[in-house]
């Protein structure tokens, strides 16, 4: 009696369930889920053309447009003189922003004292604002081994860490013997220049006295090292190879990387010097430059060795301030752009429009949005259609133009898709704060850095990672309810639907909860 009474009430509920649904989706659900469709169909269209402009332009630049040292006026310094010395070399202030720096802290430092260049228009300036008393002595005593050597290597404290890597990089600029200095070049800790960069770069600088910036590429010491780090150089690649390409060539502006590039110190003093109001302080002073009239240089084969991030928690971080930092900065100067008189119409529309709009909110809205939400929920509600162009080909033809940078990795094009979406929630997440200039809108946290710590594994016992509150940094509620939302969705598909889509679903889903569970990338020992 009790069993058969629990499954009346069972069938009631659902069969309420079941009414209201129906009520509210015809007047409601399928009006705005429509509009939606709509709504992502267009932006999915404005990356679409901005992808194939970029591919075209590409395509001319390298087929057509001469090289950067045909373009602009470049010499080869010339050795040191026995008579003169070397006077003729300009003087050269070398940046190396640090905090907690345990595993690159040698490899940066050592890299900086052997560049190529006469060591007396050499400064080194180790900007260090580590909090861990140890890591501070390590890094003093690193920089008077060089000194030691003949180096004018200086090692630079502050009181505070206002401002982060912005503070840091303007205040090292204060000191009296920077004055000389004409030009400053700026290496992340885990960046490695070859010998000769300064002598491939400056040259641009002392005979084009309009250019601004010269910028190297960023290469990757770590990219084989796991799935996360394939991933990461794909998206990478295609913005060295394409975007900062055809920025460079056609309107001589893009955004600086913040590392691995030569800065005239006059013209980051005309656009105001560094400021911190974003956590994108590089991409502020190259769009304050640019504004000034300033041109940028971008080497594609000036190439810089570097690391990515290899844990999952250390990239999340670093996304979230890539995503945020753009919207923040987009509307904090979006109305300055518009009232510049120094630049023209169509750079500003280059700016405004594809730098910032399409490429950094665009891109993370409609690849989270079209993907993971509204294509999804078009399953459960068949009244409302996707067409073909809009789901699969349209995609299909913007992830085949994104694998142009890493040919090598073209066979991990599809699971790099199913990366992104996962991705694209905390960039579009990300954007929003950065928008709306919410909490978290100013959080920096410096990407954790591993150096030789993973070749050294072996001989260390992996101990298990002690969980903190709630599920601690393996598992992620918000990725599991993703994925638990998308299977719901590719059940139904299966039971009532007519489409295919299902198949798709439940491979986001495999990689939503890959993510929730903390399986991506490398996982360190304690």
């Amino acid at each position: 009696m009790a069993e058969s009474t629990f499954q009346a009430t069972a069938s009631d509920i659902a069969g309420q369930i079941g009414m209201m649904w129906e009520v509210l989706k015809a007047p409601l659900l399928v009006p705005l889920l429509r509009a939606a469709v709509y709504i992502c169909l267009v932006m999915e269209l404005m990356l679409f053309i901005e992808r194939l402009y970029m591919g075209i332009v590409i395509i001319i630049v390298k087929l057509f447009m001469k090289k950067p040292d045909k373009r602009y006026k470049w010499e080869p310094m010339a050795d040191d003189d026995l008579e003169i010395g070397s006077a003729d070399f300009p003087k050269v202030l070398v940046q190396i922003p640090m905090f907690n720096e345990r595993e690159v802290y040698k490899i940066s430092i050592g890299a900086a004292c052997n560049l190529s260049w006469p060591s007396d228009r050499l400064v080194i300036q180790v900007l260090d604002d580590s909090t861990d008393p140890i890591i501070k002595d390590m890094v003093e005593t690193e920089c008077l081994r060089w000194a030691s050597k003949g180096l004018n290597i200086t090692y630079q404290i502050r009181e505070s860490r206002g401002g982060y890597k912005a503070g840091a990089l303007k205040e090292g600029l204060k000191h009296n013997y920077v004055k000389d200095c004409e030009y400053v070049v700026i290496f992340d800790a885990d960046f490695r220049p070859e010998p000769d960069f300064l002598r491939r770069s400056i040259p641009f600088l002392v005979h084009n006295p309009e250019i601004a910036l010269v910028q190297g590429r960023w290469r990757f010491v770590n990219a084989n090292e796991c799935l996360l780090t394939r991933m990461q150089e794909m998206s990478l690649d295609y913005h060295f190879t394409v975007e900062q390409e055809v920025g460079s060539s056609t309107h001589a502006f893009f955004g600086f990387n913040g590392t691995g590039g030569v800065w005239r110190i006059a013209a980051i003093n005309e656009a105001g010097g560094w400021k911190d109001r974003t956590t994108v302080e590089d991409m502020d002073l190259a769009v304050r430059a640019s504004l000034k009239g300033w041109k940028f240089v971008y080497l594609g084969d000036l190439q810089v060795k570097s690391e990515l991030p290899s844990t999952f928690k250390a990239f999340r971080f670093q996304q979230h301030r890539w995503s945020c930092g753009p919207a923040n900065l987009f509307r904090k100067m979006v109305m300055e752009i518009v009232r510049n008189k120094r630049v023209n119409v169509w750079k500003k529309f280059y700016v405004i429009y594809s730098f910032f709009f399409v490429r950094k909110i665009i891109a993370h809205m409609v690849t989270f949005f079209f993907f993971c939400v509204v294509l999804p929920l078009t399953l459960l509600v068949p009244e409302v259609e996707v067409p073909l162009w809009g789901a699969i080909y349209i995609p299909c033809i913007i992830t085949t133009l994104n694998s142009v940078g890493t040919p090598r990795s073209i066979h991990l094009l599809f699971y790099w898709i199913l990366f992104e979406n996962v991705m694209a929630f905390h960039r579009t997440k990300a954007t929003f704060i950065g928008l709306l200039e919410a909490k978290r809108a100013n959080e920096w946290v410096v990407t954790e850095k591993l150096g030789d710590t993973l070749k050294n594994k072996e001989k260390s016992k992996p101990v298990k990672k002690a969980r903190g509150p709630l599920f601690g940094d393996r598992i992620l509620p918000q990725e599991l309810g993703f994925a638990v939302f998308l299977f719901f969705c590719g059940l139904y598909d299966v039971l009532y639907g007519k489409r295919v889509y299902f198949i798709y679903v439940f491979l986001q889903v495999i990689t939503f909860t890959i993510a929730g569970f903390g399986y991506v990338g490398t996982i360190v020992p304690s």
